[in-house]
């Protein structure tokens, strides 16, 4: 079990072998053994997952199961249940459906169990059971819950706190997996449970404060706006969770030994040791991602708390203590900003009008702007981009030039740091000790950096759609960084996201964007050619975009546009799922040279050839604007020549609609070809 980490991609090669050897020692007569045994499996679905589930399920579940017998080794018993949990995280419903009338009614036996061990390793059990299995466990409801809810109300003793948190954590993912219509009369009860606990007073390390945080969330979850009359409950003490100081110790480097604690951290820096208590954190960190969890769930609903919670969150954007306070904090931002301004549109935000929006806008986008500016993290920064491109996405008009222009220039600094740690890894790889170790651990930060890339994409087409040519001297500024993504030697990622960004700015900048034809057109024609499908998607929908709007700045490039489309439709696996989205974007692009640049075209060649590709499969999107492009071709020319080709991409997309296993989508394809 400990090698299956190190070495998943052997192992998996290896699965029945391992696997068998593994299960052998299930029967082995020392209890220790199978106790091993059943870890080892443990480790092994984790690691090694969801392989091992797929193929494996029909030996190892009833091998689980059949270890929960083992009435005379409460221990064996605890950790085959346990094992349930590491099984079902990678397990589809359908794989674990057929186990759980065995599953569940063991597992209940053992909620009956005398030792407490075994309790809670049956509840952690039942709660993955119904989170893997969602509405297939509603079968086993009505059996399971009295159980539970007789575990919450009655374990009320101090030696049973975690065997109560647990009854919390089964309850509530219950519920979320059999939904609002089974459980809301239980959910009543439960809730009540919960708000007496609340009110009482609890240790500082008692595990239930955690539990219920989480708890409350899930109840929430399934509740809806059901849940709203609890909040007034639930969120004054998970404010306090949220704003909980960390608890620092500093100490010489040079004084003996370290904290004896294993709550607390340690880590030297310099001649100093910071030592930091970590249940406070991890208390902490829940707290921040139950308030996203709520703001995310209730919308509108959520409104009365928006400025409490925006003012406990945005400071912890750099609480770099833990990484899992700052993600929390990072997600909320943009769902506060979609609570404000739902309530806003709704008349629900108490009175207030959209100048509240500006402000709350105002408070949230700089911070997360200085923060991506700050965060060591790479994974972290990639998210706030992803939360930056949806608070623009919020705030809208509401930006003003300055706020954009830090925006910009936030990105500028992104890019730069990026491309120099890029440069780095480039080096490292050129050092002659370097190893194949450290090489697959540099191709995992490049694809961190292309995520970070893919994100700076999405917040500049956010930025390009929603102020179209005022945003055109911040793209002149940014273009300096863009053009040179541009370049053979970088990743494919970094080349479709610039071309995304280009075919942005040409089709919502419109005639306004031909002056940048001269310097991305070459590119976008160039990458007609790459490897990845994506890339290709993505040049020939910006193709497609100039030829629609580029008039005669477009008319220079039509010859090559149309052998460049030509290559991609007609290649022999142009038709293949990888290929079929920048398949069907070549033949929409086709159909706009045709539509807007007829006169500079043989007619009587491409038309027909355009006419033979259709209908269009796949892309519903472009598939609706290549038929309306078509029909409006016929209304405005009814040329005869063409009826035949037209009769027959009807007698196709009737048989198409007969054969296909998505009627719905190829009968909007065919209404349209109708008209």
């Amino acid at each position: 079990s400990q090698i299956a980490e190190g070495c998943a991609k052997v192992m998996t090669k290896n699965l029945d072998q391992v696997v068998g050897m593994v299960l052998n020692s299930f029967n082995d007569p020392h209890p220790r053994v199978r106790w091993a045994a059943i870890n080892a499996v443990g480790q092994l679905s984790t690691d090694l997952g969801p392989e091992l589930q797929n193929k494996l399920h029909h030996v190892v579940l009833p091998a689980l199961a059949s270890a929960m017998d083992d009435s005379e080794n409460p221990r064996v018993q605890a950790h085959a249940a346990s094992a349930i949990l590491n099984f079902s995280e990678n397990c589809r419903p359908e794989i674990l459906t057929p186990y759980l009338d065995v599953i569940v009614g063991k597992l209940l036996l053992l909620l009956q169990s005398g030792s407490q061990m075994v309790q809670e390793g049956a509840l952690t059990a039942l709660a993955s059971a119904a989170d893997s299995s969602q509405e297939h466990f509603q079968k086993y409801y009505d059996a399971v819950m009295p159980y539970l809810k007789a575990i919450l109300m009655n374990a009320t003793d101090k030696s049973s706190r975690m065997l109560r948190a647990k009854s919390m954590e089964c309850i509530s993912l219950v519920g979320m997996a059999v939904g609002k219509q089974k459980f809301r009369d239980d959910a009543k009860q439960v809730m009540e449970v919960l708000m007496s606990l609340q009110g009482s007073h609890m240790e500082a390390d008692d595990p239930i404060t955690s539990y219920m945080l989480q708890a409350w969330a899930r109840l929430c979850k399934c509740l809806g706006q059901e849940f709203l009359p609890y909040m007034s409950v639930v969120m004054p003490p998970l404010l306090q969770s949220a704003q909980l100081k960390p608890d620092v110790s500093i100490t010489s480097a040079g004084e003996d030994g370290e904290s004896d604690d294993d709550g607390v951290e340690t880590i030297t820096l310099g001649d100093k040791r910071i030592g930091i208590r970590t249940s406070l954190l991890e208390e902490k960190a829940t707290a921040c991602s139950m308030l996203c969890c709520y703001a995310d769930e209730l919308k509108e609903g959520f409104f009365p708390w928006i400025d409490q919670v925006a003012t406990t969150l945005v400071p912890l954007l750099k609480f770099y203590f833990h990484d899992e306070v700052r993600k929390a904090a990072v997600s909320a931002m943009p769902e506060l900003l979609r609570s404000a301004k739902l309530a806003v549109e709704k008349g629900q935000a108490q009175g207030r009008d959209n100048s509240y929006l500006k402000q709350l806008s105002d408070y949230i986008v700089p911070a997360l702007v200085e923060a991506m500016h700050k965060e060591p993290e790479t994974q972290i920064c990639a998210s706030i981009l992803e939360s930056l491109n949806e608070s623009i996405q919020m705030s809208g008009t509401l930006l003003d030039e300055g706020q954009v222009r830090y925006i910009v220039e936030g990105i500028k600094e992104v890019i730069t740091a990026s491309s120099n740690r890029r440069t780095e890894r480039t080096e490292r790889a050129n050092a002659e000790d370097f190893d194949s170790e450290e090489d697959e651990l540099l191709r995992e930060e490049n694809e961190q950096e292309d995520e970070i890339f893919d994100q700076v994409g999405d917040c500049l087409g956010t930025l390009v759609k929603t102020f179209k040519t005022y945003f055109l001297p911040f793209f002149d500024e940014l273009s300096v960084y863009l053009t040179p993504m541009l370049g053979k030697d970088k990743t494919s990622e970094e080349r479709r996201v610039t071309i995304c960004i280009f075919d942005d700015v040409a089709e919502h900048c419109r005639e306004a964007a031909v002056r940048y034809y001269d310097t991305y057109l070459p590119s976008l024609l160039e990458a007609c050619a790459s490897e990845n499908p994506d890339v290709r998607q993505a040049a020939v929908y910006g193709i497609g975009i100039c030829a629609e709007f580029g008039g005669s700045s477009f008319r220079p490039h039509t010859g090559e546009a149309l052998s460049r489309l030509y290559n991609v439709i007609k290649h022999p696996n142009a038709l293949d799922l990888d290929n079929a989205m920048a398949y069907d974007n070549s033949v929409s692009a086709l159909g706009k040279i045709c539509q807007f640049h007829r006169d500079s075209i043989d007619a009587s060649q491409v038309i027909p050839a355009w006419l033979s590709c259709l209908p269009l499969k796949n892309d519903l999107v472009e598939a609706k604007i290549v038929h309306e492009q078509m029909c409006a071709m016929l209304e405005k020319c009814p040329t005869v020549s063409f009826w035949a080709i037209i009769i027959n991409i009807f007698q196709r997309s009737y048989l198409l609609l007969q054969r296909s296993c998505v009627p719905a989508r190829i009968w909007q394809q065919n209404k349209l070809l109708a008209r």
